[in-house]
């Protein structure tokens, strides 16, 4: 399995320079690692934010970027219900799905959540299994897309 971070202080990455998005990413990483013995190499900028520098830095820290597909909106204190109304017509084969800790109902919603997508015959598997390790390029709204050689 492989680890992910999401910045260290969740900064407006694409305003940031180059070392900044380093130093976001690199010092995340440091404290993930110190606490879990475990590195990160997957990274999602806040408020899915990326752009050519952001690419780059995660790139060249050995760090794969990562995006959602299919939006909670659970920072916005959606319920149970609010959330899964959402998510039930649009999630589909290999769907990432965005939520946050310490939203006001995202634990409490958490288990029937996963339990209404198993029951839609969806398997729920760490997201590094999901996306696409090489040949593949990301479209402008942030979403891997297979090379068609």
């Amino acid at each position: 399995m492989k680890y992910g971070n999401h910045s260290n202080n969740h900064k407006h990455v694409n305003n940031l320079s180059y070392e900044e998005n380093v130093s976001e990413i690199i010092e995340c990483s440091k404290k993930i690692e110190k606490i879990t013995g475990k590195p990160t190499t997957l990274y999602r900028g806040p408020y899915g934010e990326y752009n050519d520098t952001v690419v780059k830095a995660a790139k060249d820290n050995n760090h794969q970027l990562v995006q959602w597909s299919v939006d909670t909106l659970d920072y916005n204190g959606l319920d149970l219900s609010s959330m899964w109304n959402r998510l039930k017509d649009k999630i589909t084969n290999g769907s990432i799905i965005l939520m946050h800790n310490g939203t006001k109902h995202t634990a409490e919603s958490l288990d029937t959540i996963i339990q209404n997508i198993k029951e839609k015959g969806y398997e729920i598997v760490p997201v590094s299994e999901l996306i696409y390790k090489d040949n593949f390029t990301i479209d402008n709204t942030g979403m891997q897309k297979k090379n068609i050689n």
